[in-house]
């Protein structure tokens, strides 16, 4: 069985057991989170969501991701650099509702 959810803007086809990079969420580590944003369920496809279901999740970890660089450049006079570390929270899905 499984589902595609949505969140932090961005869509996540999951399985129960499989572990995934989401944007950062505000819960603590070890406590569990639901997802009721789930856009289809084994070919069954909300409008939008699915009524009725929901993807229950454990949260592992807080982290931050490689360093991204970025850096601008204009003849000789100008240059700019930047780097930048997106925050994300490790999930394991639990359950799959619905």
């Amino acid at each position: 069985m499984f589902a595609v959810i949505k969140t932090g803007g961005k869509q996540y086809k999951v399985e129960v057991g499989s572990v995934l990079k989401v944007e950062k969420l505000a819960t603590e580590v070890n406590s569990d989170v639901v997802f009721d944003e789930v856009l289809m369920i084994d070919g069954k496809i909300g409008t939008p969501f699915v009524e009725g279901a929901k993807v229950i999740a454990t949260v592992k970890a807080h982290d931050k991701l490689k360093k991204v660089i970025n850096f601008k450049y204009d003849k000789k006079t100008y240059y700019r650099k930047k780097g930048h570390r997106q925050q994300y929270t490790l999930i394991e899905i639990k359950e799959i509702q619905g």
